[in-house]
């Protein structure tokens, strides 16, 4: 749970770096990262924990940007297939909706991070990249976080994130295999939709 809640807070600050469009990845990872880590750092809102205006920042700066139906897919592992088009489709909304709620929650906790971009080595075609970069903190050793992604059009959407090796999908998926061995696909989502109703009272 610990790594958990490390990856959600990481992938909360570093992946609205990850809006590639035309720019090099790391060369635009770099600019919109060094641009969202300077408003949040500013605006005593966002420090306070306004919990609107940080859902706010975070459809705009972090969701356009992350395929969902994807990562959903990845954590389900063998299980998606089990699972109808109507259970999928449910499982996508609450899916999100816990990870949006994470994100929220996890802006509170930054503490003037910094981030450091290795260059990417990709060639023109490629549709499948790993952007990697350092995260540097005010005490304790930096931290290596990797951002799998993939070509959507003209669009780059994350689907995977390593911290120090630790997957965010594997970490779901094991979650999600020893829910759905108990109760089946439809207790999964049970599970996901009474955890977002119980953080949203």
């Amino acid at each position: 749970m610990r790594n958990l809640r490390k990856l959600l807070f990481l992938l909360v600050f570093f992946c609205p770096a990850l809006a590639l469009a035309q720019q090099a990845p790391d060369a635009l990872a770099k600019s919109v990262t060094e641009e969202v880590l300077a408003a949040i750092k500013n605006d005593k809102e966002l420090v306070a924990g306004n919990q609107k205006k940080l859902l706010e920042l975070v459809e705009a700066k972090v969701l356009p940007h992350f395929n969902f139906e994807g990562m959903t897919r990845l954590a389900m592992g063998r299980n998606w297939r089990s699972a109808s088009p109507d259970q999928q489709k449910q499982l996508i909304s609450e899916f999100r909706t816990l990870l949006v709620r994470n994100y929220t929650t996890a802006f509170t906790s930054y503490k003037n991070q910094t981030v450091d971009y290795k260059p990417v080595r990709m060639k023109a075609d490629d549709t499948d990249v790993t952007v990697q970069s350092l995260i540097k903190q005010p005490s304790g050793p930096p931290v290596a976080v990797d951002y799998s992604m993939e070509k959507a059009g003209s669009a780059w959407k994350v689907y995977n994130i390593k911290v120090e090796g630790v997957s965010l999908v594997e970490n779901y998926r094991n979650t999600f295999n020893t829910e759905i061995q108990k109760n089946g696909v439809d207790g999964l989502i049970k599970s996901l939709a009474d955890k977002n109703k119980s953080a949203q009272k």
